[in-house]
């Protein structure tokens, strides 16, 4: 057996090794893992999202001598935790000497954290990946209280997919301008996995369908051992359909047929924990309508249209909204949270930011905004405004595709109205 572990490991290190590195594009948060830290470093998010890109990278350029498994090869599937100290003998057998281990899609392997506690004990510095939020929220947090270092990682930015695509971000041409607009339309569509952007249109689709069905079927109904797999695929239909749209866990469970509200509740949890879906709470002073209902967004444009039975929906504005509240999520500080806010039946603002209890800032989303008609202006800036005195907040965003950069001044309050590719890119 340690014979294979070795093979298979030098297969999965030869692989690793042989990537041409120098075209790969760097990331932000290529900064925030610490090698030199006692805290395991363990970067999560959905899959292909370049996480194993992204730490094999920083662990090669480093130039220190490191383990490495990727759990997610099907000849190590059926692992047990009894099995790791085997494939640890066979990474000093094949790397000789190492004070760094790269633990690649760990959560495959039940019980792997106890394996980590150990390893961080006797000082070993690990960096792990894993697709699934739960890594954090439930297993590592409760068996390494605090000895961890979170890196959450999306699909490719706006900014990423520009680099990626050579898409002049700094020049304010005429054909600069005009280039970043049609790479703002095409991301919109195309969205940011590394790998899709690689891929013809037809093949895009395959991936995509693919990668969907992996996620519901593997990371959560396996996980979670759903026994109505396809229901839970019928409820991420249904959200990614209707994304930038508020749902209540009621809603879905009557539309379903679930057992009950708190089903509902358990299953849009498990589609957010896998990364397949942002949620958005309503900002409200009740904490019973913050729990209850949100709005849902897809985690990457590809996710909207590039499905089994996807309803094709043209909605630009829809989807410029939903790049929005994905950069907002990558943007946030820890201490920071993210709502919409909505008046039922009177008005509705996209996005609010808040810090503790202070709110910071209020942005609506619009796709064109070259001349308003009196209906687009009320809803955009009336709305902010009457937002703006329930909510206390001055500092108002307006984000478009189309328009004119200025401020506005309506009802004592300036409007700060910005292009989309401005706001993608600062």
């Amino acid at each position: 057996m340690l014979q294979r572990y070795v093979n298979i490991l030098s297969d999965q290190r030869e692989e690793l090794t042989n990537r041409h590195w120098k075209n790969i594009v760097t990331r932000e948060e290529e900064k925030e893992i610490n090698l030199n830290s006692p805290l395991a470093q363990v970067v999560i998010g959905v899959r292909r999202s370049g996480k194993s890109t992204l730490c094999s990278k920083v662990m090669l350029e480093s130039g220190l001598p490191f383990g490495y498994i990727n759990f997610d090869d099907d000849r190590l599937g059926k692992l047990t935790v009894d099995a790791f100290d085997t494939l640890l003998r066979a990474l000093y057998q094949l790397n000789g000497d190492f004070n760094h281990l790269f633990l690649d899609e760990v959560q495959n392997i039940e019980g792997w954290e106890l394996f980590v506690n150990r390893m961080l004990r006797q000082g070993m510095h690990m960096l792990i990946t894993g697709s699934n939020a739960n890594l954090l929220s439930g297993e590592l947090a409760t068996h390494l209280t605090g000895r961890y270092h979170q890196i959450e990682l999306m699909p490719f930015s706006f900014q990423e997919y520009c680099s990626c695509k050579d898409v002049n971000t700094s020049s304010y041409t005429t054909k600069a301008i005009a280039l970043r607009d049609k790479a703002l339309n095409d991301y919109l569509f195309a969205g940011g996995f590394p790998e899709l952007l690689l891929l013809s249109e037809a093949e895009q689709g395959d991936y995509v369908r693919s990668l969907v069905r992996t996620i519901v079927e593997k990371d959560i109904a396996k996980r979670y051992k759903l026994r109505y797999a396809q229901t839970l695929m019928d409820v991420a239909n249904q959200v990614l359909d209707e994304f930038s749209q508020e749902h209540s866990f009621a809603t879905v469970q009557k539309k379903h047929n679930l057992k009950s509200p708190n089903t509902a509740k358990k299953y849009l949890q498990y589609l957010q924990n896998a990364y397949l879906v942002l949620a958005l709470p309503r900002f409200s002073l009740k904490s019973s309508e913050r729990r209850s209902v949100h709005k849902y967004y897809a985690i990457d444009p590809a996710m909207i249209a590039k499905r089994d039975d996807a309803l094709m929906t043209e909605s630009l504005g829809l989807r410029l909204e939903n790049m929005v509240a994905v950069e907002l999520k990558r943007r946030a500080a820890i201490d920071e949270q993210i709502y919409y806010f909505r008046k039922v039946r009177e008005y509705e603002v996209d996005f609010v930011r808040v810090k503790g209890t202070q709110v910071q800032e209020m942005i609506q989303v619009t796709y064109d905004f070259t001349q308003p008609r009196t209906k687009l202006y009320n809803r955009e800036v009336g709305n902010l405004v009457k937002a703006s005195n329930v909510l206390h907040c001055d500092n108002l965003t307006l984000v478009m595709m189309y328009g004119e950069p200025r401020d506005i001044v309506e009802g004592g309050k300036t409007i700060h109205c910005v292009l989309a590719t401005d706001w993608l890119l600062r």
